[in-house]
């Protein structure tokens, strides 16, 4: 049964305070290969715009968005080769990860 609700996972990367255009470059093309996981609807890799207000968080370095059907979707991801690869390979790069995770209706 198809659930009447999107899961959207949001991931945000803070980087070391160390970390190089390598380090960054590595956790960006990590993130991309994680775009094979059958799992993931629609997926977007961002950096922060160039908006100014006070509200606005502009620290992070990435912005990793998914769209999944359901959380049992979400959850495949989590569990999926690739996303356990993209941890292991890439957690030396970031300082801090911030998620965000909601449902709502699907449009």
């Amino acid at each position: 049964m198809t659930s009447p609700h999107l899961f959207v996972h949001h991931v945000l990367f803070y980087m070391k305070a160390t970390a190089s255009d390598a380090d960054r470059a590595r956790l960006a093309a990590g993130l991309e290969r994680m775009r094979a996981i059958p799992a993931i609807q629609w997926a977007h890799l961002g950096t922060p715009a160039a908006t100014d207000r006070a509200v606005i968080d502009r620290a992070y370095a990435y912005s990793w968005l998914c769209v999944f059907a359901s959380a049992a979707d979400e959850q495949d991801y989590q569990e999926h080769p690739l996303h356990e690869a993209f941890r292991q390979e890439c957690a030396d790069c970031w300082e801090q990860v911030v998620i965000y995770d909601a449902v709502g209706p699907a449009a």
